[in-house]
């Protein structure tokens, strides 16, 4: 009956215009409580697994492999998080914004040359150097949501640069 009442009030046609991004995105939906339970949950169990990676890299052998896991999949699921309150598309378009592109890029570089450092190249020096790059874009992205907070701390850095 639905299927009916498409076609005779043209949205049928309208359907067939639209792409596939578009069609996914519809099809997603969620209403705003349960947009704001995937969000808690997701940002809690990103919290819990950096928490964990911080946890896991004094124990012997593979504390630093399991800290670089736990560390980056913490960081990835916190970052998947906020795409539960704005959907995926408005999320990863507000992430190639011209403000955040290049700190977006630097992070998603970060997070991948963390796990090829450490699995496959097997060098746990330059992996954890990655993680350290890794918390330093992140949190340079995070700062590009709050109004006018970057350029404060970068006047405030070339300030402590020209009074040293």
């Amino acid at each position: 009956m639905d299927k009916l009442k498409s076609v005779l009030s043209g949205e049928e046609a309208r359907r067939d215009d639209r792409t596939v991004l578009e069609t996914v995105n519809e099809a997603s939906t969620l209403g705003w409580g349960t947009r704001v339970k995937g969000f808690i949950a997701c940002f809690v169990i990103g919290g819990v697994c950096t928490i964990l990676g911080v946890c896991m890299l004094f124990l012997p052998k593979i504390g630093v492999t399991l800290f670089i896991v736990f560390y980056t999949f913490g960081n990835v699921c916190t970052l998947g998080s906020t795409m539960f309150l704005l959907g995926p598309m408005k999320q990863l378009k507000r992430m190639c914004d011209k403000t955040r592109a290049l700190a977006t890029t630097i992070m998603i570089t970060c997070l991948v040359l963390t796990l090829c450092a450490a699995f496959w190249w097997k060098n746990f020096g330059l992996a954890l150097l990655f993680v350290i790059l890794q918390i330093l874009s992140f949190t340079w992205y995070s700062l590009s949501y709050i109004p006018f907070v970057r350029d404060a701390i970068l006047k405030l850095v070339s300030l402590c640069f020209k009074s040293g």
